[in-house]
């Protein structure tokens, strides 16, 4: 079914998510909160989405019959994450429009083709190589000496990623990740990380948030703050970058774009999320409009939301690792700020490193409301890393 057919699609209408996880979760609570009803498919039947969803199909991301089971009771299908089968996709369209769709997500699921398509539309990133076999991976370090070895498909958070120093194995690296194909990307002398989201309908209204500054422990997200404290420069051609990526690739739907900033001045682009980012929670507390919400405009084709922000805001994720023993936190202490929210995916079982929530915060400035959110998770015996020495701006050049 071609999008044209149904240009809007208005609240009372059946949104169909592929993915039943945290970001299921909350796209689904904003969009019933607009009044949309709700189906997900996803592999877990008790997945955190269940709750507050309509209908649950139980079934892989990669199960073509599932997928239409799930459309054909959809009036428009959108994702929370990418690794969903082009068959299944293209399957779900036959039913309803999938917002992104096959053709975007193809890209982007894929580290090897995204780095190309990026190359090749003459977007600023890392040196790569695409390694096929160990000897690849050989010759990709010995060019780059110091670099990040990624799976082609697959993996967040850290996972199915190693890190590659001159004189480690390449044959151990290139087994390690299961010896698929993997992308090798030269490590890079970075100042910070930000994130820019996007949302674009599918009659082409485009809209960018402003970027927010994030801060990864062991390659996982631990803290990110909106607006992002960096040279005014700066945010005018990350915001550029990304609203032209999600033009080119002809987006419908929303599109987080990571970003490195180099000491050395650069501004490249490190990964596309076709979906809801976690470096954007905050946005429900700092914007106008929440990604989440954002999200169910612009698949349903509605005018977009204000983007401005109202507050600066800051998140801290919350991982298993709080759960000492199974018994929970002191959450009340971490609510002692009342400017501090608790935000839990109604997951089962915490286990180390696994996003169980997260903390929330605003405050008069970046820096007052990443210092509450910060205080806030130390009350539960959730260590931070630092954010810049000074977090007022990054003057780069």
């Amino acid at each position: 079914m071609s999008s044209s057919r149904a240009p809007v699609i208005s609240p009372g209408a059946t949104i169909g998510i592929f993915g039943g996880g945290q970001l299921g979760r909350m796209t689904a609570l904003a969009a019933r909160s607009m009044g949309y009803r709700l189906h997900v498919l996803d592999p877990d039947g008790e997945c955190s989405a269940a709750a507050v969803a309509d209908r649950v199909v139980a079934a892989p991301f990669d199960d073509v019959d599932a997928a239409r089971e799930l459309a054909r009771h959809c009036d428009v299908v959108t994702l929370e994450i990418e690794q969903i089968a082009a068959a299944a996709l293209e399957a779900a369209a036959e039913y309803a429009p999938t917002r992104p769709g096959a053709a975007v997500i193809g890209i982007i699921q894929d580290r090897a083709r995204q780095k190309e398509w990026l190359r090749a539309n003459g977007f600023p990133i890392g040196a790569f190589r695409t390694a096929n076999s160990a000897s690849d991976v050989a010759g990709a370090l010995h060019e780059f000496e110091t670099a990040f070895m990624k799976s082609c498909r697959g993996g967040y958070d850290g996972r199915s990623q190693i890190r590659l120093r001159h004189g480690d194995d390449p044959h151990s690296a290139w087994t390690g990740l299961g010896g698929r194909t993997a992308v090798v990307e030269q490590a890079l002398d970075l100042a910070a990380e930000i994130s820019v989201m996007v949302a674009r309908r599918p009659s082409g209204d485009v809209l960018a948030y402003q970027p927010a500054l994030n801060h990864h422990e062991r390659q996982i997200l631990s803290w990110s703050v909106m607006p992002a404290p960096v040279d005014a420069s700066i945010t005018t051609r990350a915001t550029a970058i990304a609203l032209e990526i999600a033009t080119r690739i002809g987006l419908e739907g929303i599109l987080g774009i990571e970003l490195f900033l180099t000491h050395d001045g650069q501004l490249l682009v490190n990964e596309l999320a076709p979906r809801p980012h976690n470096s954007y929670h905050a946005s429900d507390r700092a914007c106008v409009t929440g990604q989440f919400e954002q999200i169910t405009r612009a698949v349903c084709d509605l005018p977009l939301g204000d983007v401005g922000i109202v507050r600066p805001g800051a998140i801290v994720n919350l991982f298993g690792d709080c759960w000492i023993d199974g018994a929970e936190p002191d959450f009340a202490a971490a609510l002692g700020d009342p400017r501090v929210r608790l935000h839990l995916y109604g997951k089962r079982g915490a286990r180390p490193g696994r996003k169980m929530g997260h903390l929330s915060a605003v405050g008069g400035s970046a820096s007052d409301a990443l210092a509450a959110v910060r205080a806030a998770a130390q009350r539960i015996g959730v260590a931070t890393g630092e954010p810049p020495a000074d977090l007022r701006a990054l003057h780069l050049a």
